[in-house]
């Protein structure tokens, strides 16, 4: 059957063509607006009301705002300076109000004289600009301006301009007031009568929910605080709809692949594995076991996401599935990010099986098999040794890096693919390594980052998910501390004392720097001075804490005389691992490191962990970095050491998770103080997200019937033939987006 063609979208019309080069160029450099469908679908950030103020007295500080104000009092003062020796400059001071607080306008020079005609006592306008400090009072220096009353002799400037009672701000810059920006969009509103609806009637009529047009117009129209809520309320679901649909099709695909069903064997390898525990598995264990075993049994691939606290045991259950993998005759790979990982999963999860990864060796168990390693700096001899095992099918266990994925490695036969820290990997990875079995392997996909629902079901909604939420006995709790560097030197002083203690009660310790520290990334280096990234290291002054600083000054200072050794992503990988084996092995008292050991690193006799510049992290790999300690059956202390100030926005965030070991508790406080472009990883891509008006923490019932109704939808039409307007949407975000969202699948 021919498919309906997706239908052509109005809104895709260049800006240029509507607005002009100047404005479009403007629009496009600024706000990322090329298409009229852009321009609608940058939505006022708020409102202001005819006759209700805004609150002069909370504006933020060198920030740009658009405040709504009444002039109070204008004053023009004439004073000598260099350029005007006889007195002649001018400066005209403008005082508003809002009723909250007043605000000083100054405008020097030639600049005065357009405001000191318009903006008379009485006169109400829109005001935007930076906000700066002179003489311990706020002010505006030269903001720019917009009459909000007729003016007979200027048509632009007409009270029509703003018909409506609510007068719509936008997301603006320096370059781009807020109202320029609603005159842009009073030449293309009329344009919003042609959007395609990507909504089903019948979901959009069932739901109550405003035409995409009437949404378009009411959120940059309102007469009403009802239009805004009508508005709102419509395009969130196209948000979330649009997106379900993308990734039911994806689930929809995949359950139409074929692979080979992987059933529990009673007695092989997991069985025996299984008899060997030290210790029982937590309920939570055996139930996402039952998941997966469940999973693997059936004819079409996994497609399981696995997400627990750290150290709540995430490795014991993939291993057993990996076990029961090759009881069925398969062989399973797991792909780490870092080959510091893949060498600790490695070892470890030989330690667990003992001689049941002996397969082939002298003293290996009957039902044995062999466990390789496969990493990218193997030494060649031990690579085709590796190499020979997966072909001829004699290890049934492989653990490795992206080396896996490289064209040489063939596997006898692939049954399960285990991804350790997803989010790490881009979908042609995890395709290049799904390629390599017979049919689509089952996959399993690890993260020790706590995900809210709604942000599994918005990320990773083309998988199923498993949750662990119980901690095995013997973990010890964690105390966390906020050490204020800054206000208390002491208290620094007495973490190392902390470090000390730890170390002769035959403890170890970690202490982890944002930085390596050499002349790679020196910012003090001539000619390669760095902008501050942030307002901290604005306020700062300095580059973060650097490793190789920090471990000098510890060997020689405070703990002079205990065992210190550094690591860091920039060693050699069998430095790195020597390192590492010291550690583990007690060698070592004390590991000033990077964040190479954020994930997976087990050391159960480290108990103490010192973060430097601790607000340099974000609150979920602090999470992370603090699930290091505490691994064994001693208590565990995690001290924040950090010089921000009390009240600062990075200090409230430590505050945060010195408070709480509630992994998911925190992923709602990190997405919180985050954009939602962030929270889909886009971020870094530079890509607008399309969640524009979806708060995936707010919105979270939305989602989830938005999903829901995606599944029936794809369920009764896979192809979308009969919803050409979705398909049309559906292109649009997945030629955008493709990358950056469904690499997360």
């Amino acid at each position: 059957m021919d498919l309906v063609p997706a239908l052509e979208e109005p809104l895709q019309q260049p800006l240029k063509s509507v607005l002009g080069p100047a404005t479009a160029k403007v629009m496009a450099e600024h706000l990322g607006l090329l298409t009229v469908g852009d321009l609608l679908h940058h939505y006022p950030r708020r409102y202001e009301e005819r006759g209700q103020l805004t609150h002069l007295a909370e504006l933020p500080m060198d920030e740009h705002v658009t405040v709504v104000a009444q002039v109070a009092d204008a004053r023009l003062h004439s004073f000598a300076s260099a350029k005007a020796p006889r007195g002649k400059g001018q400066r005209l001071e403008v005082t508003i109000t809002d009723g909250s607080g007043r605000l000083q306008l100054v405008f020097f020079g030639a600049g005065v004289h357009k405001p000191h005609k318009e903006l008379l006592p009485g006169t109400r306008a829109m005001f935007a600009g930076k906000v700066s400090v002179f003489n311990r009072r706020l002010q505006l220096a030269h903001p720019a301006y917009e009459l909000l009353r007729g003016d007979p002799d200027d048509p632009d400037e007409s009270v029509e301009t703003w018909a409506g009672a609510l007068i719509p701000i936008y997301p603006a810059t320096a370059k781009l007031e807020s109202w320029k920006i609603g005159k842009a969009l009073q030449t293309v509103l009329p344009t919003a009568q042609e959007a395609l609806d990507p909504l089903p009637d019948s979901l959009r009529q069932g739901r109550g929910l405003v035409p995409l047009p009437e949404a378009l117009l009411k959120i940059h129209r309102p007469h009403t605080k009802a239009d805004i809520e009508d508005a709102r309320a419509r395009l969130k679901w196209d948000e979330a709809f649009v997106l379900q649909v993308a990734l039911a099709r994806r689930r929809h695909a995949d359950a139409q692949l074929p692979a080979v069903p992987r059933k529990l064997t009673p007695d092989g390898l997991l069985a025996s594995f299984d008899d060997r525990l030290p210790f029982t598995l937590t309920d939570g264990q055996q139930r996402v076991s039952r998941e997966i075993f469940d999973d693997l049994a059936t004819d079409h691939p996994m497609h399981r996401l696995l997400q627990g606290e750290v150290g709540s045991g995430k490795t014991m259950v993939a291993l057993r599935a990996m076990l029961a993998v090759v009881d069925a005759g398969g062989q399973a790979a797991m792909l780490a990010p870092t080959e510091v990982l893949a060498q600790q999963h490695h070892r470890s999860i030989v330690e667990m099986m003992g001689e049941l990864a002996e397969g082939g060796m002298l003293g290996g168990a009957e039902k044995a098999t062999k466990v390789v390693l496969l990493t990218g700096s193997m030494g060649a001899a031990a690579r085709r040794h590796a190499l020979l095992d997966l072909t001829t099918g004699e290890a049934g266990v492989v653990i490795g890096t992206h080396a896996l994925i490289e064209d040489k490695v063939r596997f006898h036969d692939l049954g399960l693919v285990v991804v350790d820290e997803q989010h790490r990997f881009g979908v042609e990875q995890r395709d290049a390594l799904r390629g390599k079995g017979k049919q689509p392997p089952h996959l399993l996909v690890m993260t020790a980052t706590p995900i809210p629902r709604t942000v599994a079901m918005t990320v990773f909604g083309d998988l199923e998910t498993s949750v662990l939420d119980q901690l095995p006995a013997g973990r010890s709790p964690i105390a966390s501390h906020v050490v204020p560097a800054a206000d208390k030197p002491h208290f620094l002083a007495r973490a190392w004392e902390r470090v000390r203690e730890e170390v002769g009660n035959g403890h170890q310790a970690y202490v982890v720097c944002p930085r390596i520290g050499d002349e790679e990334d020196d910012p003090k280096k001539p000619g390669k001075k760095k902008p501050p990234e942030s307002p901290e290291d604005a306020a700062e002054k300095r580059p973060p804490l650097a490793v190789l600083d920090v471990a000098d000054q510890l060997s020689k200072g405070p703990l002079q005389g205990v065992r210190v050794e550094v690591l860091h992503g920039r060693m050699q990988p069998d430095d790195k691992d020597a390192v590492m084996r010291r550690f583990a092995a007690g060698e070592t008292d004390v590991l000033v490191a990077t964040t190479v050991i954020e994930v997976g690193v087990n050391v159960p006799n480290a108990t103490v962990m010192v973060i430097m510049d601790a607000d340099r992290f974000g609150v979920s790999q602090l999470h992370q970095l603090r699930g290091r300690v505490g691994r064994g059956s001693a208590p565990g202390l995690c001290l924040l050491v950090s010089e921000m100030p009390e009240a600062s926005a990075a200090r409230q965030r430590l505050n945060a998770v010195a408070a709480t070991l509630d992994g998911f508790e925190l992923s709602r406080i990190d997405l919180e103080q985050r954009r939602e472009g962030d929270v889909l990883g886009q971020a870094q891509s530079g890509a607008r997200t399309s969640l524009r008006m979806l708060a995936v923490i707010e919105d979270e019932e939305i989602i989830a019937e938005a999903r829901e109704e995606a599944t029936a939808v794809v369920a009764s039409d896979p192809d979308l033939t009969h919803l050409p307007a979705l398909r049309t949407a559906l292109d649009a975000l997945l030629d955008e987006e493709r990358e950056q969202y469904l690499e997360k699948g």
